[in-house]
């Protein structure tokens, strides 16, 4: 039985702000960590976009990956281009001064984020090269407030963005480092000794946190080492229970050997993973808008972008699934958003400005894509009840068959997103519909390369 002085301690916890009474103590294992449910507003998001920047973007050569491929694998495509365009003897760290961003605007990169629709952003703080977007004081002399543009470009998008948008900030952090001799010591020793982690990647991850408050912690490039070796479950132990952002923050899968698609937040389980069925856990297809690099390639031809039709097939196909996309670009070493990439981000931007409601805050549906018709995913408006439909086909008959709604005659309703007037359709025994689209010219058509039917009442 409660004491009158038990009864006036519960009283007032139960006073106390429900954050307050209700946050748990995580303890540094996975088996605690992944117990944590992720903050809600990841899921609602469903869109954001990745922006891979830093030296490899002076180069814009080959891949991201430039430094490795020339200098350690030696492939023959950068070593030929190094010999034929820099003088003998230059460096990758060369390039650093030449990582200029004289035309980088973060108020202009925040407008463009926010026309496409996107409800979160990932910059590269720190890439495999070492090279830090901030001014680290644990990257002496390799960083962008000392090296190149002389000025802490994270404070001023994340500043921009905060200020000008409603999209959650997030930062993607690199745990290892290709050439820094202290990972490579400790890796000599088979990950006996910790100097690099101590010394280096941890105390930049409790830098960025507590400098920028990211809501987001995209960790990357464990260089086969374990997560005992990063301490990672003691970092995400104090992320979650003492950092800045403990409530809102949301991390990924990456942060040693063995944990991807098995520990951490939410799974990115490799790049541009798009499983095509619904998994127990939420996760992040993470894909770029040009085929074969992450960072920015002057010498990419047009037809190794993806066009828009693509794009929202990705999303469509990611979000009935379950998963977010996170769709990257990479600007060039001069702070550019390059026009194509522009053109893809305000082409989502329109196309969700028509058809957001059925990605945004949506469930996956009890079907995720049509038995009879290809390409027609599924999702469900929890609150409004609505199950959508979007069809990346306009069929030619002007008749759209689907095999897995059950309507209800004299109750279900079909609404194209966009247009005004209620659609006819006809039931087909117990199982499936067909829908009669609206005859309109293309000028009509509420948007191009997608659309969405709104069902109402359907069982």
């Amino acid at each position: 039985m409660w004491g009158a002085g038990g009864r006036a301690a519960l009283a007032l916890l139960l006073l106390l702000p429900g954050p307050l009474r209700a946050r748990p103590r995580y303890q540094p294992t996975w088996g605690s960590l992944d117990a944590r449910p992720l903050p809600a507003w990841f899921d609602e998001a469903k869109f954001g976009v990745f922006i891979h920047w830093g030296v490899f973007s002076v180069p814009s050569f080959g891949s991201e990956w430039f430094w490795w491929y020339w200098q350690k694998e030696k492939r023959e495509p950068y070593v030929k281009f190094m010999d034929t365009n820099y003088p003998p003897g230059f460096s990758y760290e060369d390039f650093g001064p030449l990582f200029t961003a004289e035309f980088f605007d973060a108020n202009q990169w925040a407008d463009i984020l926010k026309a496409s629709g996107a409800r979160y952003v990932v910059l590269t703080s720190k890439h495999h090269e070492g090279f830090t977007l901030w001014g680290s004081k644990y990257s002496w002399n390799w960083n962008a407030v000392d090296v190149g543009p002389k000025r802490d470009l994270v404070a001023e998008l994340a500043a921009s963005v905060r200020n000008r948008t409603d999209l959650h900030f997030g930062l993607y952090h690199s745990l290892f480092e290709w050439f820094n001799p202290l990972f490579r010591e400790d890796a000599t020793s088979a990950f006996k000794t910790r100097k690099f982690p101590t010394s280096k990647s941890l105390p930049e991850l409790y830098e960025i946190v507590t400098k920028y408050q990211p809501e987001i912690i995209w960790s990357d490039g464990d260089g086969d080492a374990p997560d005992t070796y990063w301490n990672s479950t003691g970092f995400l132990a104090w992320l979650y229970n003492d950092s800045p952002v403990r409530d809102t923050v949301v991390t990924n899968d990456r942060w040693g050997t063995g944990t991807m698609c098995t520990h951490g937040g939410f799974y990115t389980c490799r790049d541009r993973y798009n499983p095509g069925h619904l998994l127990p856990r939420k996760w992040e297809n993470c894909m770029t808008i040009d085929r074969h690099s992450w960072g920015y390639r002057r010498d990419a031809p047009l037809r190794d972008y993806l066009a828009i039709e693509d794009l929202v097939k990705e999303l469509a196909e990611t979000v009935s699934c379950g998963g977010n996309l996170l769709m990257n670009i990479g600007p060039t070493h001069d702070g550019r958003i390059a026009v194509v990439f522009e053109e893809r981000l305000r082409q989502m931007g329109a196309w969700l400005e028509v058809n957001g409601e059925a990605i945004y805050g949506t469930k996956p549906w009890r079907a995720q894509n049509d038995t009879v018709t290809p390409g027609v995913w599924y999702t469900f408006s929890p609150k409004e009840g609505k199950v959508n439909v979007i069809f990346l086909n306009w069929p030619v008959s002007g008749i759209l068959e689907l095999g897995e709604p059950q309507a209800k005659i004299g109750e279900t309703q079909v609404k194209l997103a966009g247009y005004k007037d209620l659609l006819k359709w006809v039931a087909l025994g117990e199982k499936g519909m067909v829908i009669a689209l609206p005859q309109l010219t293309p000028q009509q058509l509420p948007c191009q390369w997608g659309w969405t039917l709104q069902l109402t009442d359907v069982n």
